[in-house]
């Protein structure tokens, strides 16, 4: 997609270097602002994960419900992420990332006094549908301020706000938790959202390359129904459903799996949490930067963007698959951290493969539609872990077994993947379609 947000297809990345607008002043003021508005983001999320075992003890929860509480924060999320995916195909995403980050500060005070689990459930339902629109509104943003060519490391640096809020999140929350209560990580974290939207209201802006209003009534469009039975959106929805199933997880029974499972304290649980996030934010970088150098050396997004996203996951998966034949503790979590940590190399290259031949004017929704689709699996993936542990002889087999069923879905997902993101020839097959029907339409109302 040219700075415009017009698809100019049939190039390679490197054919179009030369042509791109330069990056406008403010660019990456927005993108630290949008960076830890996902640092938030997964503070939020992890908070449960976090203070599993006190959860579970002081309101005498089995595994199964600690489950379902995992993945009610799931319920509405693609709803309201398609919902609002629509919202910003024809309003300002400057004030949609603020309403949503207020509606996620408001979520977590009534978790400060004493809570019932219904109404815990209820604020985790409502938290997600405030979550759920956040990293495709947050692209949708980033990607009217950086030309295709550059929007990889954006990407990338915008998919580190999840582990930064993890990594900067748990010893902090954790600290609380241990010191004084879990009720009050919730409020400490309901008021680092306010400060956000202080900073956001104060320094947001909208970016000047795309003007979304206009676009919406000048840009030619692709039928969505072509956009999303493209291969490469069918191929960026499953592969990053295979990652997301390892992230739910990661979110809600990392740390139960260090306390009850390996035997470890709540304090010592607390450090060890953030190591797939540390290893996670490393492969962001490197994919984000590497796919970036490939494309200015003239690589296609095949390869720089899907064949690069894809065939970590494949590997990750394979590491994993090895957690319940290893010995030791050590062992067994170096291969969690690593499978699961490779996965994030499908987050920094999906959404611009979808840039590359959505038009802008329509690109909010088929990215939001991608998120509602691929966070299903926080559904699944927590609730499922959960029944195993349920059902399992011991708690440690219990989690064993849910790790390997987690590591059949990332490479059965990073297969088909490989297979199917092919996003350079998917611009120009969509734009030939999209060319032949507009000259068939001037024929029918062509006087002649």
């Amino acid at each position: 997609m040219s700075a415009q947000g017009t698809p100019e297809m049939g190039r390679t990345a490197g054919d179009s270097k030369g042509l791109a607008k330069p990056t406008p002043k403010g660019a990456w003021t927005v993108t630290f602002l949008l960076f830890l508005f996902m640092v938030v983001n997964f503070a939020d999320k992890i908070v449960v994960g976090l203070a599993g075992v006190p959860i579970m003890t002081d309101m005498k929860l089995s595994a199964e419900q600690f489950g379902l509480l995992g993945s009610s924060f799931f319920f509405l999320f693609s709803i309201s992420a398609i919902v609002v995916g629509f919202i910003v195909n024809k309003v300002p995403t400057r004030w949609v990332l603020l309403t949503l980050a207020v509606i996620w500060a408001l979520a977590q005070f009534p978790m400060v006094g004493t809570v019932s689990f219904t109404t815990l459930l209820i604020c985790r339902i409502v938290l997600g549908a405030g979550e759920g629109p956040a990293f495709s509104v947050a692209a949708h943003a980033i990607y009217k301020w950086f030309p295709d060519e550059k929007r990889t490391l954006p990407t990338a640096i915008l998919s580190q706000g999840s582990a930064f809020g993890v990594i900067l999140a748990v010893p902090a929350l954790n600290w609380v938790i241990v010191n004084h209560s879990w009720h009050y990580a919730f409020g400490a974290l309901g008021v680092v959202g306010l400060i956000w939207v202080a900073a956001w209201l104060a320094l947001g802006k909208e970016g000047p390359l795309e003007d979304t209003q206009v676009l919406a009534v000048t840009e030619p469009k692709i039928p969505y129904v072509q956009l999303l039975t493209s291969r490469t959106f069918l191929g960026c929805v499953i592969a990053t459903f295979g990652a997301y199933w390892a992230l739910s997880l990661g979110l809600t029974w990392f740390t139960p799996f260090i306390v009850k499972g390996l035997g470890f304290s709540q304090s010592q649980a607390g450090f060890i949490s953030i190591l797939p996030w540390v290893f996670g934010a490393t492969i962001v970088i490197l994919t984000g930067w590497i796919s970036q150098v490939m494309m200015a050396r003239g690589y296609t997004t095949r390869i720089s963007r899907g064949v690069l996203g894809s065939v970590p996951l494949i590997i990750g998966g394979l590491i994993l698959a090895m957690m319940g034949h290893v010995e030791g503790a050590g062992l067994q979590i170096a291969s969690l951290v690593v499978g699961s940590g490779l996965c994030g190399a499908i987050y920094v290259v999906c959404p611009p493969m979808l840039g590359e031949f959505t038009p802008a004017s329509q690109r909010g929704a088929v990215i939001a539609i991608y998120g509602a689709l691929y966070t299903l699996s926080g559904i699944i993936a927590p609730s499922v872990m959960g029944t195993v542990i349920q059902r399992s002889g011991s708690m440690l087999d219990g989690y064993l077994t849910g790790f390997t069923i987690n590591a059949v879905v990332m490479v059965g997902s990073g297969v088909i993947g490989l297979l199917l993101l092919w996003p350079n020839t998917e611009k120009a097959r969509l734009t030939r379609g999209a060319a032949a029907q507009g000259t068939a339409l001037k024929g029918a109302v062509s006087p002649t």
